[in-house]
């Protein structure tokens, strides 16, 4: 007989509050916001039009007089919007949120279309022009945003083929991201084991899978495919028109690939981004070397799928939310004092949304929020020792996102390659906090397990879903309209080159493609993890190499925010990501970690 679950969690009762954006979804301030924009925007049009392509060397205060207002234009059209979308992750299945969502979004449009103009001006100026400009100390705090837009001055179309984008967006690709997210929130998961049958949420059912019973984990994983195969013909309907949607954009703009509208935001050379990912591919004998030791450790000849991320003992202990905090809280005090202090304003201020509930969505996000407010993070925590570690690593986010407040809305918000920096940055600092805590070398092996296996899904796994979106992006160009099951095919050939003949992947993993947001929310976005985390271990090493001095160059790298091009950002702390050999460090350190276990192991 099916019986409900109720969701178990210390973290009851840990929702945000975020009456420093709006009092509720009735606030009368929201609607007073969003018609103070659109009378803003109409009045910078009539300001500024015309104005902006026709520029000289003189003109450099009407430029900043320009940008100043436009700064705080969209710092007050964007309020409403970051409310309605927090609002709406934390309970996707209240009709209250979704409206405000909608109309959030709709009366963003309606104001943009009065502001699109001005970045089409901007590119039109002659480039003896901007050189003269950008040399201005007065326009040095929006030197990097002026020249960003002048990097995608081949892709904009006409003013008003802009506009026509702009509004028909709405109902077009954010829509079918929308339906995404509310469709995957209410879906529920058939878990039977040990006679018992339940329906879970996606959180649940996932978290199943890191269970020590292997019995749980195979039942787990036989549910999380029967769920998927139920929802899969919608499912798979939003990735193929959203792969198609991309690919419009591609050939309206003008990209010569793919993935070039990606690269451009994140400021990175295709070079760059293939660099790293072909030597991570050649570490995949690293991947498997280790679930071979995982293997032996657990007792288990071949390991299948649901067995990646089993704990390697099975009385690993668990982590409620006070102790948690206090560690998370703790690994940054001792790091930075100031660093320290800001992370105790995310719990004390009640920054942090982080209990079970129905209709929430799952996985874990940090939003920037605006510069007069403050970040927000949304996770969902079940007293896992890996859930402190998502903690820390959504506080890293967190705190880079107050830090660049400073640099003002238009340049607060940094590429997907270094924003991926400081959150992973702050998971290492946990990690050798939660090491000092426990001694045992046995809890010692299975936090380093864990570890490697968290670094493995940072790096190697991101790599293949990656490869993954190539190959359907590709598939779709070539094919059209993809059915489910030749997308599985993708999703399998993309992830065998990494487990090799280590993991057995059952048939059942070929259905696991279709939750990932990530290829929904923001496309080519996951090679930005591998970035990131190989970024880390070098900036670890740094750390180790340089002590106290490093930790006030590493806040200063953080309060940057994107007003530089993270190339010349991360030079300052002599890391050179432009070279190929870059990313062979991080992956040394990769095998130094799997080498400790195996010795740990003995």
């Amino acid at each position: 007989m099916e019986q409900p679950t109720v969701p178990a969690s210390s973290a009851v009762g840990i929702s945000w509050n975020l009456s420093d954006l709006y009092q509720s979804v009735d606030d009368p301030k929201i609607g007073a916001d969003l018609a103070g924009a659109l009378e803003r925007a109409r009045a910078f049009e009539a300001r500024y039009r015309g104005k902006i392509e026709t520029l000289d060397a003189a003109s450099a205060g009407l430029l900043r007089e320009a940008l100043i207002e436009l700064e705080g234009l969209f710092e007050q059209l964007d309020r409403p919007a970051v409310y309605a979308g927090l609002v709406h992750a934390a309970k996707t299945d209240d009709s209250r949120h979704g409206a405000l969502l909608s109309r959030t979004r709709e009366e963003r449009t309606a104001s943009n279309k009065h502001l699109i103009f001005f970045d089409l001006e901007w590119v039109k100026v002659a480039d003896d022009v901007v050189a003269k400009l950008l040399a201005n100390p007065s326009l040095a705090r929006y030197r990097h945003h002026l020249e960003q837009k002048r990097i995608w001055r081949p892709h904009y179309l006409s003013e008003l083929e802009e506009k026509i984008l702009d509004e028909k967006s709405v109902t077009g690709r954010a829509a079918f991201v929308r339906l995404f997210d509310e469709s995957v929130s209410a879906m529920q998961f058939p878990f039977e084991h040990a006679g018992a049958s339940q329906k879970v949420s996606q959180q649940q059912i996932l978290a199943k899978l890191y269970d020590p019973d292997r019995t749980i984990r195979k039942a787990a994983a036989r549910g999380l495919t029967v769920g998927l195969q139920e929802n899969s013909r919608l499912l798979t309907f939003i990735f193929n028109n959203l792969v198609l949607d991309h690919h419009g954009d591609c050939r309206l703009r003008k990209y010569p690939h793919f993935m070039s509208s990606r690269h451009l935001s994140n400021e990175i050379t295709d070079e760059v981004v293939e660099a790293l990912m072909t030597a991570t591919e050649r570490h995949h004998s690293l991947v498997q070397r280790y679930y071979r030791l995982k293997g032996k450790l657990l007792g288990i000849d071949q390991l299948h799928d649901y067995d990646r991320y089993a704990p390697i003992h099975g009385d690993m202990p668990e982590c409620d939310w006070p102790r948690a905090r206090r560690m998370v809280q703790e690994s940054y005090q001792a790091f930075s004092p100031r660093a320290g202090g800001i992370i105790g304003e995310f719990f004390d201020k009640n920054w942090i949304d982080a209990e079970l509930r129905p209709g929430k969505r799952g996985g874990a996000f940090s939003s920037s929020a605006v510069p007069s407010a403050h970040p927000y993070i949304l996770m969902n925590y079940t007293d896992r020792l890996r859930d402190v570690m998502t903690l820390a690593h959504e506080l890293g986010h967190g705190l880079h996102q107050y830090l660049s407040r400073g640099v003002g809305y238009l340049q607060c918000d940094t590429p997907l390659t270094t924003a991926e920096m400081a959150s992973v940055f702050g998971e290492m600092l946990t990690f050798q906090r939660l090491l000092e805590m426990f001694p045992d070398p046995r809890i010692r092996l299975g936090l380093l397990c864990g570890k490697i296996e968290d670094a493995f899904a940072t790096v190697f796994r991101q790599v293949v879903l990656t490869r993954f979106e190539q190959g359907l992006h590709q598939a779709r160009k070539d094919k059209g309209e993809l059915s489910t099951e030749q997308i599985n095919d993708i999703w399998m050939a993309a992830n065998r080159p990494m487990h090799g003949d280590a993991v057995l992947l059952t048939d059942d993993y070929a259905w696991w493609w279709l939750y990932i947001g990530h290829f929904i929310h923001v496309p080519f976005y996951c090679y930005a993890y591998a970035f990131g985390e190989l970024l880390v271990l070098a900036l670890v090493q740094k750390y180790r190499q340089d002590g106290p001095a490093f930790v006030p160059r590493y806040l200063d790298l953080l309060a940057a925010g994107g007003s530089e091009a993270p190339h010349v950002l991360l030079g300052k702390l002599g890391m050179n990501v432009n070279d190929p050999t870059f990313w062979e460090l991080g992956l040394k350190l990769l095998g130094d970690m799997v080498g400790e276990a195996e010795k740990l192991a003995g």
